[in-house]
C-alpha cells in the first residue's frame, strides 16, 4: 500500500486516505479499503464468508457517492456484506459500527474543499490508531487489474446498495434517550445548516429536546467549513442572525458533522477548546485529554482531577484516554481537541440516564451539552463562558504552503541545534511580537511560550499543504493579533529557498 500512496498522491495518515478527487479514481479508492480489510483480517478481528456486515457512510460532497460505491465494491469482493449507512455524521457511522464490532469506513475530506475527498476508516471497537497506521500501509495488494480501464475507473459501474437510516436513527436516540425530554425548553436555537452532512439531526435533535428552532443557510453546494479558522463571513453571519431571531445559540458543525460550532446570544463563536472545558465539567469528567494546542484555561480552571496533553490528532487523544483507564480506573474519561471534537471512553450516568462510550470526535454532545449547562445554571452562553479564567486562543492557517517550506519551518527551531542559536533565532523572529522565549516545546510542530505568558505554536498539516498557527493571550483581541503578525512573518517565508 505504500506503492500505492505514492503512485496514486492519496495521502494516508491520521485523518484515514486523502487527496485530490481526480487522484481517488475507483481503483485507488478499492485498493485503499482492500487494504484495511487485510489488516483486520490479519488481526482477527473479521473473517470472510460469515456474512459480516462493514457500515459505510458518506458526507455531501459531489465525488462522495461514487466513492462510497468503490469502497461497497471492495467489501462485496472480500465476502462481506456492505451496509449503506447514507450520507450522516461520521460519529454516527462509528457508533453503529462500535455497538455491533463491526467496522466502519466513513467517505469525507472533513473541513478541506470539494476538490479533495477522503476515505475514514474505524476499525470494531473505534477508529485507528497510530500503530494502526503503519501496518495497513505495509499490506501487500493483489488485485484483479481488469475491473479498471486506463484511467482508474471501473469498466462497468459499481453497484449501488440501498441506504438504511438506522445507524443515523440510533445516533439521534443517544441524545434524546440521555437527556431530559425539555432539556432546551424555552430555548430559541438557530442551526446554521450550510452544506453539513448532520444538519438534518441537528435540527430534528434540538426540536424533540423541545428548543424552538431556526434554520439558517442551507446550501446545496459544498461550503469547507473549518472549525478551527472560522471564515469571517461566517462571523458575520453568526451575529446578524442572533440579532435578527434574537437566538439564545446558534448549532452547526463542520461537513462531516464530527467536530462542533456552538456561537452564543451574541453570535460570537466558541472555540473549541473552550467549549470542550464545558462539555467536560457538565459530564462529571475526572479525566481529560486534550492536545497541546488547546487552550491553558483547562488547567487554570481546576475543575478536573488530571489533565493531559497529547500530539494534536484524535489517535493521540483516545491513546491517552486508553491509558487512563488503566491509571485512573472508575473515572469518568474524556476527550476534546481544539476543533471542537469532542470523545467519550467510559460510560456514564446522569440522572438515572446513561450515556455509552463514543471514542471518536463527536459534535452534538459538545452542543447540548454546553448548552443544557447554560440553561441549568440560569446562564446565558456568553455568561457562562465568564465562569473561566481569561485565556483566549486564536487560529489561522495559510493554505497551499508548501510542505518543504513547512519543514524549513521547523528545522529553523529544530531541538537539535545548540541551545543558544534556538533561543537567537525564536527572539529575532517573535521577541518583538511576544517578549522574551522561556520554554519551547516540540510535542508537536514548535510550541513557544513568552515571559508575557503568551503562546505561539507553528505546525503544519499532516494531511494537506497547510501550515497552521496557534496562539494564546490574556485577550481575545491580543490573542489575534499576535497570530496576525506571526502569519505575516510566515508567509515572509514563501519567498525564500529551503536551507
Amino acid at each position: 500500500m505504500k506503492r500505492l500512496m505514492e503512485e496514486s498522491a492519496v495521502k494516508f495518515g491520521t485523518s484515514g486516505a486523502r487527496g485530490l478527487v481526480s487522484d481517488m479514481t475507483d481503483r485507488v479508492c478499492y485498493l485503499y479499503t482492500v487494504g484495511f480489510i487485510q489488516y483486520l483480517e490479519s488481526l482477527g478481528q473479521i473473517r470472510p464468508g460469515m456474512n459480516t456486515g462493514i457500515a459505510v457512510a458518506g458526507d455531501l460532497r459531489p465525488s462522495s457517492p461514487r466513492i462510497m460505491n468503490a469502497v461497497m465494491r471492495a467489501i462485496r469482493d472480500r465476502a462481506y456484506r456492505p451496509v449503506n449507512c447514507g450520507f450522516i455524521p461520521s460519529p454516527a457511522v462509528a457508533l453503529y459500527g462500535i455497538a455491533r464490532a463491526i467496522p466502519s469506513i466513513m467517505v469525507t475530506g472533513s473541513h478541506i474543499p470539494d476538490d479533495r475527498n477522503g476515505i475514514k476508516f474505524n476499525q470494531c471497537n473505534g477508529e485507528i490508531l497510530k500503530d494502526d497506521e503503519e501496518e495497513i500501509l505495509s499490506q501487500k495488494l493483489e488485485v484483479d487489474e481488469s475491473l479498471f480501464d486506463e484511467d482508474g475507473s471501473f469498466c462497468r459501474p459499481a453497484q449501488s446498495e440501498p441506504a438504511d437510516d438506522t445507524a443515523s436513527r440510533e445516533y439521534q436516540e443517544r441524545f434524546l434517550n440521555f437527556f431530559e425530554p425539555n432539556a432546551l425548553s424555552g430555548l430559541k436555537i438557530g442551526v446554521y445548516q450550510h452544506s453539513a452532512v448532520g444538519r438534518d439531526i441537528l435540527a430534528v435533535v434540538a426540536r424533540r429536546l423541545k428548543a424552538e428552532v431556526v434554520l439558517l443557510c442551507r446550501s446545496e453546494k459544498f461550503i469547507p467549513v473549518d472549525t478551527e479558522a472560522i471564515r469571517s463571513e461566517d462571523v458575520e453571519l453568526a451575529r446578524k442572525w442572533t440579532a435578527e431571531h434574537r437566538l439564545d445559540a446558534i448549532f452547526s458543525t463542520d461537513g462531516d458533522s464530527d467536530r462542533p460550532l456552538l456561537a452564543d446570544e451574541k453570535g460570537e463563536w466558541f472555540r473549541g477548546d473552550v467549549g470542550g472545558i464545558f462539555c467536560a465539567r457538565f459530564l462529571g469528567a475526572q479525566r481529560v485529554s486534550t492536545p497541546v494546542s488547546s487552550n491553558t484555561a483547562l488547567e487554570r480552571c481546576g475543575w478536573f482531577k488530571e489533565v493531559t496533553r497529547t500530539r494534536i490528532g484524535s489517535p493521540y487523544v483516545i491513546d491517552e484516554m486508553i491509558h487512563g483507564t488503566h491509571t485512573s480506573p472508575g473515572s469518568v474519561i474524556v476527550g476534546y481537541e481544539a476543533n471542537g471534537g469532542f470523545l467519550q471512553q467510559t460510560s456514564l450516568e446522569m440522572n438515572g440516564r446513561k450515556l455509552s462510550p463514543l471514542p471518536t470526535r463527536d459534535a452534538l454532545i459538545f452542543l447540548l451539552g454546553i448548552t443544557v449547562l447554560a440553561r441549568r445554571s440560569g446562564k446565558t452562553l456568553s455568561e457562562l463562558r465568564q465562569e473561566l479564567p481569561h485565556r483566549y486562543t486564536y487560529s489561522d492557517r495559510l493554505q497551499s504552503f508548501p510542505m518543504r517550506i513547512s519543514q524549513a519551518i521547523l528545522e529553523h527551531f529544530s531541538c537539535n541545534l545548540p541551545i543558544m542559536d534556538v533561543a537567537r533565532r525564536t527572539s529575532e523572529a517573535f521577541g518583538k511580537i511576544a517578549g522574551k522565549p522561556l520554554k519551547l516545546d516540540y510535542k508537536d510542530g514548535v510550541r513557544i511560550s513568552f515571559d508575557s505568558e503568551e503562546i505561539i505554536h507553528l505546525r503544519p498539516s499532516g494531511n494537506a499543504p497547510e501550515f497552521r498557527c496557534y496562539t494564546e493571550a490574556a485577550t481575545p483581541e491580543r490573542a489575534r493579533k499576535v497570530n496576525e503578525e506571526v502569519m505575516a512573518w510566515l508567509k515572509t517565508w514563501l519567498n525564500k529557498e529551503p536551507a
